[in-house]
């Protein structure tokens, strides 16, 4: 936190504008070396957040016109004194004005170094540095909508509420053990438990919504499954909105998986396209239907295409023995041509909804992301109030903490000194204090830092 470190904080490429990123205690030394505004002005005197106009050089060299801000500590992205400059955009240019800053004093930036000293400032707890990456990276509106709400405090706020709320009866209890002649512990055993039992409810709520959470982050996992030429490739390119697979007459012409992101109905699914399941004795063909196998039984969701226009087989059986106990909707294709299977015929094998779709005619789209809509997210997301954890770390931590409340309800009903009743009441604050950062070791800290891109 001594050092001034400096970074490109934008991508390096033929931009309209990059911007350098210094932050520490040396930024307005460093960069009264390095600028020199087109007014003569006494730069160390500068206002906080202003914008000033004027040349980057290195020593007698011009290298760039440059907009520069200044911004003071501790009202800042890291905490610190900070300065970033608006440099034109471009590899080389952008990189020079990097390099001048570097020669003048400052040290390049580590991967995740300004949020992570966001972190040791204060300005941020680590749920909230983390949530920074999750913006970034976001793919869907849902997505971004909640990394927001973290970065504002949300899942800090409900944790640290449950935490310390939880430390009071730690400190009442071993106030009570140290000085049992002012505190009475007659009673105490039944009033703890309707504590823990609301504190309970409060992690399983947190955690009822996990799966949601890391399902806006990385998308819903989407299998298409069916018989070879039932037109899993052409569903495929239609949800892409893009000739993706490759579509033709001849059975089995996909053979391996493919797959592809795609924001659908604001909603991100990652699909993948699979071989036709089908006895067959070639050997490609073969390894592509175990492939596909393989790919249902770690599917969120399964897209069972059905070609309405060919009688029900031995291979649809089989196809409808992997949809048993998983999220999966039959798409009821080529409803353009004549039908040799129909809806109630399906409906008497498989209790899976079942949605009629023309993939020539491109019919059935919205009704599809109504029918996911409902069965991942109950029909919609609301961000007024609900927090959907994403992250897994902060989903185990709240797992690790609601065993440890379980172990103190056992030791409740056991009738066990208060004593033991305060071990896990600790262990389940260690458990939450590793959410906000204030219980995690430096190793920690340094592993998930390092998984920021340089400048952020």
């Amino acid at each position: 936190m001594n050092d001034t470190i400096a970074a490109i904080s934008t991508a390096v490429t033929e931009a309209g504008i990059g911007i350098v990123r210094i932050s520490g205690p040396e930024a307005v030394e460093i960069l009264c070396r390095i600028f020199h505004p087109k007014k003569e002005k006494d730069l160390r005197s500068l206002p906080s957040h202003t914008i000033h106009y004027g040349y980057i050089q290195d020593r007698d060299v011009m290298i760039d016109e440059v907009l520069v801000m200044y911004m003071k500590g501790p009202h800042t992205y890291t905490g610190e004194d900070t300065v970033e400059i608006d440099c034109h955009g471009g590899i080389y240019s952008v990189r020079r004005v990097l390099e001048t800053a570097l020669s003048h004093g400052a040290r390049i930036a580590e991967p995740g170094e300004f949020t992570k000293r966001a972190f040791l400032s204060g300005r941020l707890d680590l749920s909230q540095a983390e949530a920074v990456m999750d913006v970034i990276r976001a793919k869907n509106e849902y997505a971004l909508e909640s990394s927001l709400q973290q970065l504002k405090g949300s899942l800090r706020e409900a944790v640290t509420g449950i935490r310390g709320r939880l430390l009071h009866q730690i400190a009442y209890i071993e106030t009570a053990l140290d000085d049992p002649e002012h505190y009475d512990l007659t009673g105490y055993p039944e009033e703890l438990a309707a504590i823990v039992e609301e504190e309970k409810k409060n992690l399983e709520e947190l955690l009822s919504h996990s799966s949601d959470g890391r399902i806006l982050q990385e998308g819903i996992r989407t299998v298409i499954l069916g018989k070879p030429n039932a037109g899993k490739s052409s569903i495929l390119n239609l949800i892409l909105g893009e000739d993706r697979a490759i579509v033709t007459d001849i059975a089995g012409t996909t053979r391996d998986v493919l797959e592809e992101y795609v924001n659908f109905g604001g909603m991100t699914l990652h699909m993948v396209d699979t071989a036709g399941i089908r006895d067959t004795d070639d050997k490609v063909e073969r390894i592509g239907v175990e492939r596909a196998r393989h790919m249902a039984e770690k599917a969120d969701l399964i897209l069972y295409v059905v070609d309405s226009s060919t009688s029900l087989d031995e291979n649809d059986l089989e196809i409808m023995e992997l949809l048993q106990n998983r999220n999966a909707i039959v798409l009821y294709n080529k409803t353009d041509l004549s039908p040799s299977v129909t809806p109630e015929e399906i409906a008497n094998k498989t209790d899976k909804p079942i949605l009629s779709i023309s993939a020539r005619e491109k019919t059935g789209m919205d009704e599809l992301i109504g029918m996911i809509r409902e069965m991942f997210f109950s029909g919609d997301l609301s961000f007024n109030d609900q927090v959907y954890v994403t992250n897994l770390r902060h989903k185990e931590a709240l797992q690790e903490a609601l065993a440890s409340l379980h172990m103190v309800m056992d030791s409740i009903r056991m009738n066990m000194p208060e004593d033991f009743f305060s071990i896990d009441l600790r262990n389940a604050c260690e458990s939450l204090g590793r959410i906000s950062g204030e219980t995690v070791g430096e190793d920690l800290v340094n592993e998930i830092f390092s998984r920021f891109c340089v400048g952020k």
